[in-house]
């Protein structure tokens, strides 16, 4: 990689150890992942030079990296819908009930717990529609494309036109859901409960942290890696037939 010309979403896709690196400076490497560190910096008025540092003193040859940059996008997209997906099924009621309570029980002293409630209810409802829509039209497309590239085929043409269309439509929701968990980070100091906090409250933060950082990695295949290696796909296909 080069850290002074690629992009934050490339360095994290080659790797992932990075995105640690950019989050504790506050960088989005997701959703905004298509600008240089540097970029990045001036917008926040960071010095680039420890950034570079850090992830120039990585670990050489880390046995534990994942290299999702070299997967198949029909194994990617897989992976995304079988992990991230389900990750975001299972811990939305949950999620959901806890701040329910947490709103009951504390919302006197606590107004903000309302708001927190309210923007991951908006998330929680928005999110289940956009992994629906990418596992009945977008996934089945780019799996599409992975088998009639291996078979030497033309590829139907999708109802939505070209694949940058629900592409593009599928990082715009992604923006969104960036923004609202930003806020909820925002509203919880960063999820630290406050001095009264029960163990439901501790728990809910927690959960929320976790929560923000696997959309984040979710969101970062997506945008870094599955997408603009669909769209390029896509692109093969009409230059070949």
């Amino acid at each position: 990689m080069n850290t002074n010309t690629d992009f934050i979403g490339e360095i994290v896709a080659e790797d992932f150890r990075t995105a640690a690196i950019f989050k504790k400076y506050g960088i989005d490497f997701c959703c905004k992942g298509g600008r240089t560190i540097e970029e990045a910096c001036e917008s926040k008025g960071l010095d680039v030079e420890p950034i570079y540092d850090a992830i120039k003193n990585l670990p050489k040859n880390d046995a534990f990296i994942i290299d999702f940059n070299s997967w198949p996008l029909d194994l990617l997209a897989d992976y995304v819908e079988k992990t991230h997906h389900r990750y975001v099924e299972e811990k939305t009621p949950v999620l959901q009930q806890f701040l329910d309570k947490l709103c009951k029980v504390h919302g006197g002293s606590h107004p903000e717990l309302f708001e927190i409630k309210q923007l991951f209810d908006g998330c929680a409802q928005d999110l289940a529609s956009h992994m629906k829509k990418e596992e009945l039209m977008l996934f089945p497309f780019i799996k599409n494309m992975v088998k009639a590239k291996i078979s030497n085929e033309a590829i139907p043409q999708p109802p939505f036109g070209s694949v940058e269309n629900p592409v593009n439509m599928m990082k715009h929701e992604h923006t969104i859901e960036g923004e609202r968990l930003r806020k909820i980070a925002d509203l919880t100091n960063e999820y630290t409960p406050p001095a009264d906090a029960c163990n439901t409250y501790k728990v809910t933060f927690a959960m929320l942290q976790d929560f923000e950082n696997d959309l984040h990695k979710h969101i970062h295949l997506e945008n870094n890696i599955l997408f603009p290696k669909a769209i390029q796909l896509e692109k093969e296909f009409s230059v070949e037939h």
